[in-house]
């Protein structure tokens, strides 16, 4: 399978401030220096656009046959449990033969929580600075 054949969404929970986005679109940004070329959407459960029908509609427009969802959450509740399932079998309605793939929750993935354990254990090692009153 080509690279253009895959696709890549990543799927997060949006919010009001739309600064609540820039770590999506860093991660977008990263994904994109490391694998150039690869169709690639975010989208957002609320609050937020693009939401994932739109997105898999936009890669679907550029001949992507297979998308692999990664749910930017750092634990599987009931959005990554429950709504996600419940918008992708919309979408498979939308787009019969499409494949699907969903990963896990991000922040569940043992690499980022051995990441995130170690921005802990640094933080630990930096000057301690004093509380703001």
């Amino acid at each position: 399978m080509s690279s253009l054949d895959q696709g890549l969404v990543l799927f997060g929970h949006g919010a009001r401030d739309p600064r609540w986005a820039d770590t999506m679109k860093a991660l977008a940004g990263r994904i994109g220096a490391l694998n150039p070329g690869v169709p690639l959407q975010l989208a957002y459960l609320e609050f937020m656009s693009p939401d994932l029908s739109v997105a898999v509609d936009a890669l679907v427009a550029q001949g992507v046959r297979t998308i692999v969802v990664v749910p930017v959450f750092l634990a599987a509740g009931g959005h990554v449990l429950r709504d996600l399932p419940d918008r992708l079998a919309a979408i498979a309605d939308q787009h019969p033969g499409l494949q699907v793939k969903v990963e896990p929750a991000l922040g569940s993935q043992a690499s980022v929580i051995d990441a995130m354990a170690g921005v802990c254990v640094d933080a630990l090692q930096r000057p301690k600075k004093p509380v703001d009153e």
